[in-house]
């Protein structure tokens, strides 16, 4: 068992939510001041991991990045997580035109630069960076039902765009981990929406490649699906990731089985309760899922998602209390 995963199994009570976009809350600033400054990012791990009890720091969880490096168009606001608004291809045939980018393109070096000063800011606890997919990648590039419709009567188009995805995300993660990063969490979301069979060919063989491409005794790889996974767990459970983390779309009761019990499964409090409801529904929720979970070795409690910008934070708050609170009585 890797150290970093051992020491987050010894300490559950030190949790990891998807939870870098309030940090604008602690700073006083805004979701594209923060987007767009390494110093802002840097600075808003560091204020989380000074709040909170979390067992790492995770940078930004931006599904936009990837695609903008390639040239996708995205929109952005001063207070909402940027989208992707329109691909780079508009039929799955060019992607044989597809340019990989150079990473550092778009923000990808605002990134990779934000988790370089986060390392001199934060020392006692591992710092993840967070990158999208190969496949949920693809379908920011293309269009993700036309994505799906490809993968039945264009296969080799497909597992072209898919390659080029695959060799970007490789040499992104290489320069996070060049850059200090002790690991990685890959949200792959849209990989949820495929079959079992079309999930193992379009997308767990090349995270695959990636998992393998980036293996070593320091370094992490998670692996995020807040789709509908129980259908997928056992090709899941065979990609060799050193966690998984899934979206509350499903009960985790229904799939941490499928995992070793020295492979940790983290979740899944719905992200929207902590913008929504109020401290009390957050302390309910999070102590049911506690009480269902916990007796599984390998369970690790997180947020389903990201976790919005504008959540309140005494729902934040009450959280990490109820977690530490649970854990200090059992």
């Amino acid at each position: 068992m890797k150290h970093t995963i051992k020491k987050l199994l010894d300490n559950k009570a030190a949790i990891i939510p998807v939870l870098s976009f309030p940090s604008t809350q602690l700073l006083g600033i805004s979701v594209k001041e923060l987007i767009n400054s390494s110093d802002n990012q840097a600075r808003g791990m560091q204020a989380i991991a000074s709040r909170c009890n979390v067992g790492a720091s995770l940078n930004m969880m931006d599904l936009s990045v990837e695609a903008e490096a390639f040239g996708a168009k995205i929109h952005f606001s001063e207070d909402e997580i940027p989208t992707v608004t329109e691909g780079i291809i508009d039929d799955i045939a060019k992607s044989g035109e597809i340019i990989v980018p150079a990473v550092g393109a778009g923000r990808t070096g605002i990134y990779i630069e934000g988790v370089k000063k986060a390392k001199t800011l934060i020392s006692d606890i591992p710092v993840l960076c967070g990158t999208i997919g190969p496949y949920s990648l693809a379908g920011r590039l293309f269009d993700m039902t036309q994505l799906m419709m490809s993968c039945f009567d264009s296969e080799e188009d497909v597992h072209l765009l898919l390659q080029k995805t695959t060799s970007f995300l490789i040499e992104y993660i290489n320069a996070f981990k060049a850059a200090g990063a002790d690991g990685v969490v890959m949200a792959e979301p849209a990989a949820g929406l495929l079959s079992p069979d079309l999930c193992e060919e379009f997308s767990n063989r090349y995270v695959k490649q990636i998992i393998d491409a980036l293996n070593s005794e320091d370094f992490v790889f998670i692996y995020h699906n807040c789709g509908n996974t129980i259908p997928l767990a056992e090709g899941l459970a065979c990609l060799g990731a050193d966690a998984y983390h899934f979206g509350n779309a499903i009960n985790l009761e229904d799939i941490i089985g499928f995992f070793p019990e020295t492979t940790p499964v983290m979740g899944n409090i719905n992200p929207v309760l902590f913008k929504n409801a109020d401290a009390n529904t957050v302390r309910t929720e999070t102590r049911s899922i506690l009480e269902g979970c916990a007796k599984y070795k390998n369970f690790l409690l997180s947020s389903g998602c990201d976790i919005p910008a504008d959540s309140k934070w005494e729902n934040i708050d009450a959280f990490f209390d109820e977690t530490r609170q649970y854990f200090r009585c059992n």
